[in-house]
């Protein structure tokens, strides 16, 4: 088996309810409806640390390409093949190539407030919540480029309609899971949603999936972004 199980790499498993478990790196006891068939959990604070290092990144990079920055970020040894860190990472992404490409924005703060937000979306939300994390992300980062807030009129729109363009085109691959996918079509999304919206152009390139040979449930040629389709 590749990268599963953080403690012994088996399979996960996913249960029907909420069982109580015991994280086995930091051993605080929460709910959770996932872990593995040796029976390992692993906590979301435990399976996203070292996700702070973003910010140095992010701060340094220059690029106006959130796909290029990702696939930085997705090399980092913090980021797993599948997690909740994504949920994270793709709104940091827009939130610089945005601030690269011209937009107006405190990019510090607001690489502090996407990690405040996107790690409060737990891992599995792609099929617990039937809205995977990192489409939210997507949503996350328009809301804090507009300043959106429960009482807005227009930026409570725009978040809301970022999310559901991304959640559309992540539904219309279907699953299972695959944390890089859901994270390249967010972004590509988001690239077309700022254009429109904002005024704001930021790049792109040619999406190849390096880490398919990762991923136990890889979808192979119905991924667009798989080697076999370019």
């Amino acid at each position: 088996m590749k990268e599963e199980c953080l403690i012994c790499k088996a399979p996960l498993e996913y249960l029907e309810a909420d069982v109580l478990m015991e994280c086995e790196l930091c051993h605080k006891k929460e709910n959770s409806k996932t872990r593995c068939v040796n029976g390992h959990y692993v906590c979301n604070e435990c399976h996203t640390k070292g996700l702070d290092s973003i910010i140095g990144l992010c701060m340094a990079e220059t690029s106006k390409d959130p796909v290029f920055i990702i696939e930085k970020m997705m090399n980092m040894p913090f980021c797993h093949m599948h997690g909740p860190e994504h949920h994270v990472m793709v709104g940091a992404a827009l939130l610089t190539a945005y601030k690269n490409a011209g937009g107006d924005l405190d990019l510090g703060s607001a690489l502090k407030e996407m990690i405040n937000r996107g790690k409060s979306v737990p891992g599995g939300a792609c099929g617990f919540w039937g809205a995977c994390g990192a489409g939210i992300s997507s949503g996350m980062f328009i809301s804090i480029i507009s300043g959106s807030t429960p009482l807005a009129v227009e930026p409570f729109t725009l978040s809301h309609k970022m999310t559901a363009s991304s959640l559309g085109r992540i539904g219309e691959i279907g699953g299972p899971r695959c944390c890089k996918r859901d994270s390249f079509l967010s972004i590509l999304a988001a690239i077309d949603f700022v254009k429109e919206h904002f005024g704001v152009q930021m790049e792109t390139h040619e999406v190849i999936c390096e880490y398919s040979h990762l991923n136990n449930q890889c979808i192979g040629k119905r991924c667009p972004f798989a080697k076999v389709n370019h």
